[in-house]
């Protein structure tokens, strides 16, 4: 498999908020198979940020908490269930398997990973890996598809 690459440069929150719109859209072909998303960079890179965005893209007009010590948060988003883990606080990747990780990772689903390094080999390999780095006046997206689900996706993705 050839992997599909995208990079995305955000000026303002905004664009964002656009880039999570639209990657949202572009996964909702996919939800069938179910799909996970890494999200990776540093602290105050824009992880929970670009997950807000992304939660609301699917119709969720609540509050949208940051999972840092609760692991993960669900969101019921009509047929489909989104989680967003937060595994910076992790301990162990033993205490993924403890609270049944695998459960996690079916159809119509979307698991949005932040911190997925310290999951280890407890996580299912990602379809997306999305990298956030900070520069001071906005923010670059790296994307890379590691699996057919996540080419279908970069491919329908109208802003990378």
């Amino acid at each position: 498999m050839t992997t599909a690459h995208g990079d995305f440069y955000a000026a303002s929150e905004d664009d964002t908020a656009k880039l999570a719109a639209d990657l949202a859209s572009a996964t909702t072909s996919q939800l069938a198979k179910g799909v996970i998303i890494y999200l990776q960079g540093d602290l105050g890179a824009g992880k929970t940020t670009f997950s807000r965005y992304f939660i609301r893209a699917f119709g969720h007009s609540g509050n949208v908490k940051s999972p840092t010590y609760t692991l993960v948060e669900p969101y019921e988003l009509g047929k489909l269930t989104l989680y967003h883990f937060d595994l910076y606080r992790l301990g162990d990747p033993e205490e993924l398997e403890f609270m049944g990780i695998r459960d996690y990772f079916d159809t119509n689903q979307i698991c949005l990973i932040e911190w997925p390094q310290n999951g280890g080999q407890c996580l299912a390999p990602a379809d997306l890996v999305i990298s956030i780095e900070s520069n001071g006046t906005g923010r670059r997206f790296s994307v890379n598809a590691e699996s057919q689900t996540g080419q279908a996706i970069l491919q329908q993705c109208k802003r990378i």
